[in-house]
């Protein structure tokens, strides 16, 4: 299983980025697919958005709104576009599937200027 995450970088407060994540090594559209974030200075993780096989998503409170996910299983890739970025937006960004454990890919940085 190998996920690599893309599209990260710097932003200024109320712009946007879109983030992508190329899954390998198992059948993508049949799981479900995850966003989560680390921000900066803690050593825990936040789930952000989930997209299921069916298409079905669910955001955190505070990625309604402003956060949309995707996939688009032709070409095994999920999405994030986020929108309305704001400081407390910054952090890794990380693409997971659960699939006989936890596995995730080593992140893309995002940093939010206010």
């Amino acid at each position: 299983v190998q996920l690599v995450e893309s599209g990260g970088g710097l932003v200024q407060f109320g712009g946007s980025l879109r983030l992508s994540c190329v899954a390998s090594g198992f059948p993508f559209s049949l799981y479900d697919l995850r966003w989560f974030r680390r921000p900066p200075q803690v050593t825990g993780r936040e789930w952000v958005a989930t997209i299921r096989n069916d298409e079905i998503t669910d955001y955190a409170n505070f990625a309604k709104g402003r956060f949309t996910i995707s996939r688009d299983n032709a070409k095994n890739t999920v999405y994030l576009q986020m929108d309305s970025l704001k400081p407390e937006d910054t952090g890794v960004y990380y693409c997971h599937v659960f699939m006989g454990g936890d596995r995730q890919g080593q992140g893309t940085q995002v940093t939010v200027s206010s």
